[in-house]
């Protein structure tokens, strides 16, 4: 068996943030099929494991994986582009064990506690913090969070700052800096609504739509170039600009969770403009992989890698974009707001633009780790199945939310009269329920698929002779 060894030993920490985050995902979806089951069969696991506690686990593994797998994907990519070993792996390490320890006793009592025992038992009454979607985790868990990532970024830090400097690495690190300071707003908590919605939403969507979507950026563009072999030039040019459309759409796009809750009335002008700006940096993702695709100087044995990371550009750009620009403008929002319609937007950009650029950063690093080049072609098979399998799943499911969605709105919201009740109209959309259940048992199938793959093995592939452009349809079926 051909092998080969790490750049730099350092690297080796990312591996354990992977197989952690492999892990938290696959609970998070056994958690969404389980909510699944809630809307359609009510007392489903009651009173075991009622609807907002599973909805808290669901909402906040998926948080936690996602951490994870940026932490995993930053100690590994940032001693390669900074051409040194990280500043501290026992930091590193350490920090690991804090995180997952404390995501572990978290989730224990969201399920163990009643939510409000579980506040009066971890000092809220000393600092109220919780209660807030997404951020429900209690005081000595945030502390925790902000203990660790803090810790993060100085080992991160540290070895960019005694190392080469690329606008990888750099992009990198303003998304990570950006993500630790944003959360600091998760400790803000005033009396008056309007103020703390505002505050929610600055953790809230300057995460995904505006600190992460540099992360995004800076991981799809390290590996672009490492599987294609284009010139850094090119590439930082394309990310460059990329950063620059996705912080201004992205930070005045807040403005289209200010319509309706209490702010002046000029946000309607200023989300709606903006936020329908916001599928611009997505879409220039897109045509960037692809103009990348085409241009490639080599044939990397590990095509399973470079099919999540077109993937994570196509269906970022699908959910993160389309799907938000069908209901961003102030006048449809008043409207969509809340229904079904948003969750389909929220899965699938969340997949598309998060999700796959993390799977995809294991996918190409995961085989160094283990010591080869690339995974056997027949592993890489089953992983680009399971791709599209998890692909088509999630398809599946944002199509029956949206359906759900426009009947919502169509029988609840459109109306001036005689409008049909908030559970009636739940009792029309059982259909799309259903459906949607289909898709996420598609999905987990696709996951598991993905976690076999590993198991796999076989002689892994050589990497070919360089080649011209032209084989686009070649890269995209793994061939």
């Amino acid at each position: 068996m051909t092998s080969t060894t790490l750049k730099y030993k350092s690297q080796a920490v990312a591996k354990y943030y992977f197989i952690a985050a492999l892990a938290l995902f696959t609970a998070q979806i056994v958690f969404g099929l389980g909510l699944g089951l809630q809307y359609v069969i009510g007392d489903f696991l009651f009173p075991y494991i009622p609807f907002n506690q599973a909805r808290m686990v669901h909402t906040n593994l998926l948080i936690v994986w996602l951490l994870f797998g940026f932490m995993g994907s930053a100690y590994y990519l940032v001693p390669e582009e900074a051409e040194t070993e990280l500043y501290s792996p026992k930091l590193a390490l350490a920090l690991f064990w804090i995180f997952l320890v404390a995501g572990a006793v978290t989730i224990i009592g969201y399920l163990a506690v009643p939510y409000a025992k579980l506040a009066e038992l971890t000092g809220n009454d000393l600092l109220q913090t919780m209660g807030r979607e997404f951020l429900e985790q209690p005081l000595p868990t945030k502390l925790g969070i902000v203990v660790v990532c803090l810790g993060f970024m100085f080992n991160i830090s540290m070895t960019v700052l005694k190392g080469r400097k690329t606008s990888i690495s750099l992009v990198l690190l303003l998304g990570l800096w950006g993500l630790t300071i944003m959360f600091l707003f998760s400790f803000v908590n005033p009396h008056n609504l309007v103020r703390d919605k505002m505050y929610w939403w600055f953790v809230v969507h300057l995460w995904v739509e505006g600190t992460w979507e540099l992360i995004l950026g800076a991981l799809l563009a390290f590996v672009l170039i490492k599987t294609t072999g284009v010139d850094r030039e090119v590439i930082d040019k394309w990310l460059y600009v990329i950063v620059a459309f996705a912080l201004m759409t992205g930070i005045l796009g807040t403005g289209h969770h200010f319509y309706f809750i209490g702010l002046p009335g000029y946000w309607h002008w200023v989300g709606s403009v903006f936020s329908a700006m916001e599928p611009i940096p997505f879409f220039m993702m897109t045509v960037f992989a692809f103009n990348m695709v085409q241009r490639r100087r080599r044939e990397h044995p590990n095509q399973a890698a470079l099919l999540w990371a077109v993937g994570t550009s196509v269906v970022g750009f699908l959910g993160a974009g389309l799907w938000g620009f069908i209901h961003t403008l102030s006048a449809v929002n008043y409207y969509t707001h809340g229904t079904q319609v948003t969750a389909a937007h929220g899965h699938l950009a969340f997949y598309g633009a998060y999700v796959l650029v993390v799977l995809a950063m294991i996918s190409y690093s995961m085989p160094t780790l283990r010591g080869r080049i690339a995974n056997s072609q027949k592993a890489q098979n089953a992983e680009m199945w399971s791709f599209w399998i998890m692909t088509i799943g999630m398809g599946v499911m944002v199509l029956a939310l949206t359906g759900a969605g426009t009947v919502q709105i169509w029988l609840q919201r459109m109306p001036t009269e005689n409008a049909m009740g908030f559970m009636a109209t739940q009792d029309q959309l059982r259909f799309f329920y259903w459906t949607r259940m289909a898709g996420g048992v598609m999905f987990l199938a696709g996951l598991i698929t993905y976690l076999c793959s590993f198991f796999i093995g076989g002689e892994p592939v050589v990497e070919k002779s360089s080649v011209g452009s032209g084989n686009l349809s070649q890269a995209l079926r793994g061939a």
